[in-house]
């Protein structure tokens, strides 16, 4: 099963499940016919568990899954740089990546959010390679969140992370620290600052 494969079907199925939702899981699972590997099997899986899932509620879960949590967002540069400037510079730098090999991102979405980093990836492979490597500690705490919840995502999450060289343990480390102490935060213009 080719890496492009497994990043352009995760990069679908962490997206948000609109009503378009039934014909994008067939085409996922129709594309994952007959590949073989773990990165495969894990997918197919999550197809087969979310198939008779209404749209509605299986978008309510995915509500719940990423956007209430702070340590299972689909946005990578949160959990290294926060809610800081230098997530601003992250983002602009990301954006300037995807012109530089020619896919101009036009979606209502940050270039940081999972699903179009990994459709990036899909498309270039080099590049995406580095860009995700770059993102795998909190990629790993995303994978480690969502198993501790109990989620099907991880599935998900662990089979894009199985398309990328082993965790080192600077990257488990590196997941542990994010863990323990969250994304970094400012504190310019809070009450109490003074001149």
């Amino acid at each position: 099963m080719t890496v492009r494969l497994v990043r352009q079907a995760a990069s679908l199925l962490l997206s948000y499940p609109d009503a378009d939702w039934p014909a994008t899981l067939d085409l996922v699972a129709g594309s994952l016919a007959g590949a073989r590997g773990p990165a495969a099997a894990a997918l197919t899986r999550f197809c087969a568990d979310v198939a008779d899932v209404p749209p509605l509620e299986l978008g309510a879960r995915y509500v719940a899954t990423f956007d209430r949590d702070r340590r299972r967002t689909l946005h990578l540069t949160y959990y290294t740089d926060g809610d800081t400037r230098a997530r601003g510079a992250r983002l602009a730098e990301m954006k300037a990546l995807y012109r530089r090999h020619g896919w101009n991102h036009e979606d209502a979405e940050l270039p940081d959010f999972l699903p179009v980093m990994l459709e990036f990836a899909a498309r270039v492979p080099d590049a995406g390679s580095e860009l995700l490597a770059a993102h795998r500690p909190g990629l790993e705490l995303l994978r480690l969140a969502l198993r501790d919840a109990g989620s099907g995502y991880e599935a998900v999450i662990g089979a894009v992370c199985s398309t990328l060289p082993g965790a080192s343990p600077r990257d488990r480390e590196a997941a542990r620290a994010l863990a323990r102490s969250g994304p970094p935060t400012e504190t310019v213009g809070v009450e109490g600052h003074r001149r």
